[in-house]
């Protein structure tokens, strides 16, 4: 287990009168204080530590400007990260592979078993196809904190304060321009949400709960990107025969079931991400975190390094060819018959 050197504070404090009081969410993440001495640094090694996310702050421009100098840094790598592992599990009945594009898999633990149904580290049946440049990236505890890091920059963008940024329930049937939108409650998505905006826009989602969507859809237009658009989850993300898009980064796990559940973008969690017949496919790591009302800066990680090509391996012995057998042994010649006897 990891131990970060900065304690765990949790705190309570109750929203102004303006906004839902006394909303706390307690989550099992590193603890970061507002000033950047208390980030943890990129090689630090990250343990498991609470928080409380307090759903309050000043009025802000909702036009989705990122944090200032925001970035997934190592994280923008990845395609899934779990901080307690990655699994590809077999449904019953089965449904196609889960298969994982363009970007890497990983976990801050070193121990082989935390990635599990990807070849190479899975004896027996593979449920999941990881796809190059992506590899298996074990002992991620850089891009670990660089993914905490996020989560909380994220975290802290204050709330917005006007009825069209402040969500509920369902979000199906809804066209959502660029902005940062708080959504109380457990998230629900069950039809097509779309999310309408040029190619430089960001979109921010704030949840202090579950985000939950089954059957539903996020579907991009006007040339919005699918890699400006970020989910800072409270607690569980769970996606149930559902297309989503975006960079998802949840306080607890990450899950994938259902025939057809897909994920343009990352699944970044604290703890597990878990695919059961569902496809990823991961953002290019060539930047473009940035766009919104200032923006922030290009959050492309470092490239893939190709993998190692597997080595052929030694071709069949010939077996060793039959023994001749033995020929036929001839036959006796006849017996001259006697001659004719000659008279006197």
């Amino acid at each position: 287990m990891f131990r970060h050197n900065l304690p765990a504070r949790p705190v309570r404090v109750f929203a102004p009168s303006r906004l839902a009081a006394g909303v706390v969410v307690t989550l099992a993440l590193l603890s970061a204080a507002c000033d950047s001495s208390s980030s943890p640094s990129p090689t630090s090694p990250i343990s498991s530590q609470s928080f409380s996310l307090v759903p309050t702050g000043p009025s802000f421009d909702v036009s989705a400007a990122l944090p200032a100098g925001f970035s997934l840094l190592t994280a923008a790598n990845f395609a899934a990260l779990g901080g307690t592992g990655v699994t590809c599990t077999s449904p019953i009945p089965a449904l196609p592979a889960a298969t994982i594009s363009g970007g890497d898999v990983g976990s801050p633990g070193t121990a082989p078993t935390l990635v599990t149904g990807f070849p190479g580290y899975t004896p027996g049946a593979l449920p999941c196809s990881l796809a190059a440049p992506g590899t298996i990236q074990l002992g991620a505890t850089r891009a670990f904190g660089d993914f905490v890091t996020a989560y909380n920059a994220l975290r802290n963008i204050p709330i917005p304060t006007d009825a069209a940024h402040l969500l509920t329930g369902d979000l199906g049937g809804k066209t959502l321009s660029p902005g940062t939108y708080y959504i109380s409650g457990t998230v629900l998505l069950t039809s097509q949400l779309t999310l309408s905006g040029p190619a430089n826009s960001t979109w921010i989602f704030k949840t202090a709960s579950d985000l939950t969507p089954i059957g539903g859809s996020v579907v991009m237009s006007g040339g919005g990107q699918a890699c400006n658009v970020f989910w800072q989850v409270g607690t569980l993300a769970s996606f149930n025969r559902t297309k989503f898009l975006g960079n998802v980064l949840a306080g607890t796990a990450i899950t994938f079931t259902g025939v057809g559940s897909s994920l343009v973008g990352r699944a970044l969690a604290t703890t597990d991400v878990t695919m059961t017949g569902a496809s990823i496919t991961a953002c290019a790591t060539n930047g473009g975190n940035g766009g919104g009302n200032g923006g922030g800066i290009g959050g492309g990680g470092k490239g893939h390094k190709g993998g190692k090509g597997y080595k052929g391996g030694q071709g069949d012995k010939g077996g060793q060819g039959d023994k001749g057998g033995q020929g036929d042994k001839g036959g006796q010649g006849d017996k001259g018959g006697q001659g004719d006897k000659g008279k006197p």
